[in-house]
């Protein structure tokens, strides 16, 4: 059985996952994703990694079209991810709605849980939100950096502390069980990101990458994507 072989950033796992085992059946492919920070992902593609499909921020997708490595006009918006925070399930939720009330949050929390703030999207804005607050000095023996946003999640979720608190993109939150999406990021820290799906130029079926790709961004499944976590893009 051929494989179709995935790069994609961590917010569209969930997503990837519910479609998989249809698309597999209809295709007699098996498709092998690999899920993490964005920038690790454009890493890997860089480095020689097996590609036909790649799933990553709009802008990164557009670079690399520039630079001769995505399919042009192969790609498409999967829609809008936001970031938001997080607690481990049963725990209360904290009131975040405004900047002072996610900096109380924040401050009270015994471990904070993101991922990576060097190549992850939602880590590298969420150390700049920290900066905004003033408490990223405060809060630094308490951060709790991860790869990306799934396995921070998972981890959070696994810990024993009811007391701690996550940050990173509301599709890995709600792919995640033992987590609850308390709420968005207040909202002047919000953090809007447009994924887009696309076909690695060195694909070795990009008919079967296209066909995946339409698959992800079919009208009929626009509801499903809604409740993986992605709104509709402009």
């Amino acid at each position: 059985m051929p494989t179709l072989h995935l790069l994609s950033g961590g917010a569209a796992q969930g997503l990837v996952r519910q479609l998989q085992p249809a698309f597999e059946a209809a295709h007699s492919v098996q498709l092998d994703g690999t899920f993490g920070a964005v920038g690790a992902m454009k890493q890997r593609l860089q480095d020689g990694a097996p590609c036909d499909v790649l799933i990553l921020t709009q802008a990164l997708i557009e670079a690399l079209v520039q630079s001769g490595q995505v399919r042009a006009g192969s790609a498409r918006a999967l829609g809008i991810v936001k970031t938001g925070v997080a607690v481990k399930s049963g725990s209360p939720w904290p009131e975040v709605a405004s900047a002072d009330h996610l900096r109380q949050a924040l401050r009270q929390a015994t471990g904070i849980y993101f991922p990576d703030p060097q190549l992850a999207t939602a880590g590298i804005h969420f150390m700049k939100v920290l900066n905004a607050l003033g408490i990223a000095c405060e809060v630094a023996e308490r951060l709790r950096p991860f790869p990306n946003g799934a396995t921070a999640m998972q981890a959070m979720a696994e810990c024993d502390d009811p007391r701690v608190i996550g940050c990173t993109q509301v599709t890995e939150i709600l792919f995640t069980p033992g987590v609850d999406l308390v709420a968005d990021l207040p909202t002047e820290f919000e953090l809007a990101t447009v994924y887009t799906a696309a076909v690695c130029t060195a694909s070795a079926q990009p008919q079967v990458a296209a066909a995946f790709i339409a698959q992800c961004v079919s009208p009929d499944l626009a509801q499903q994507r809604q409740q993986a976590g992605f709104l509709p893009a402009a």
